[in-house]
């Protein structure tokens, strides 16, 4: 283990994998300082794993109803944190709803920052009429509150889970763009840039292979960053109807059918609104852990 640490840190990599091995190690050590980054990854790694194996971890099925047991409170009969207004599984409920945040999450983040990373790469790199016309597009979609144009997209589109992640990701992109454009335009007149376009490459190529990658770090802060914010418009779009169908156990939705009993049966609302509130802490502490280890700008520690 002493060699291998030596070896990750040595100041004189002698190859490119040695060398984005040791930068790697050298993160993980920055972020293992940073204690509540350590806890949102806590968090997240638990979001993960608890979707992955929701079908072996819960203790009921998500779907069966049991009126005879409906909103009895946590810790009884077997149900820890109490079960709902048809006798469904509370606990067992959150756990197959983590499968549906996480498939969200995952949806959006593969979709909303490629399509800003590329507009904005574009409009950065080659300015001029391109960027005008790209960042007043751009302008357009910052215009209006994101919540208010997803539920204007889902209305058109229709409710509905695919319904949802499109319209989240057709108005989670212009962040991306906004931050991509400015690392663009102090990248683009690099010396490094510059030598790659007298040797003959396409602007095509220098943006995928060199703007595009030096984009990436800004680009992956601010996904983490806004991982959150998914998550409430998610649960939102889903409160009202417009996200997940019922009897899809969305956390959302289910705040959404436990409203009515919130004063008497509290813990119908309350365990998915938890849920909701601890995810998204999780994704902002992480956020901010990788914000202080990858930013190019933040001295090493």
């Amino acid at each position: 283990m002493t060699t291998l640490r030596s070896w990750l840190q040595d100041p004189s990599p002698t190859s490119r994998r040695q060398a984005r091995l040791g930068q790697l190690w050298l993160a993980w050590l920055r972020i293992q300082r940073n204690r509540l980054a350590m806890a949102g990854l806590v968090i997240v790694t638990i979001l993960v794993l608890v979707a992955a194996f929701a079908p072996w971890i819960a203790p009921y099925d998500p779907f069966v109803q049991d009126l005879g047991n409906r909103l009895k409170p946590p810790g009884t009969t077997g149900h820890w944190l109490g079960t709902d207004d048809f006798g469904r599984d509370i606990l067992s409920r959150i756990i197959h709803g983590a499968r549906i945040t996480l498939y969200i999450i995952a949806l959006v983040a593969v979709t909303a920052p490629v399509l800003g990373l590329l507009i904005g790469t574009v409009a950065g790199y080659f300015g001029g009429w391109i960027d005008a016309v790209l960042m007043r597009l751009t302008d357009i979609f910052l215009a209006f509150p994101r919540l208010i144009l997803a539920l204007a997209l889902v209305a058109v589109l229709g409710p509905g889970i695919e319904n949802a992640v499109l319209a989240i990701a057709l108005t989670a992109w212009p962040p991306y763009a906004r931050v991509a454009r400015a690392e663009t335009l102090t990248i683009r007149s690099s010396d490094y840039i510059e030598a790659i376009r007298l040797q003959g490459a396409t602007a095509p190529r220098i943006i995928l292979g060199h703007v595009v990658p030096m984009c990436l770090p800004s680009v992956i802060i601010r996904v983490t960053l806004d991982m959150a914010g998914v998550i409430l418009i998610a649960a939102g779009l889903g409160f009202l109807g417009l996200g997940v169908q019922p009897p899809q156990p969305e956390w959302g939705l289910m705040i959404s059918s436990g409203r009515k009993f919130l004063f008497e049966q509290w813990w119908v609302a309350t365990m998915p609104g938890l849920a909701i509130f601890i995810v998204s802490l999780g994704f902002n502490l992480l956020g901010d852990g990788l914000r202080d280890v990858l930013d190019p700008k933040s001295a090493p520690k």
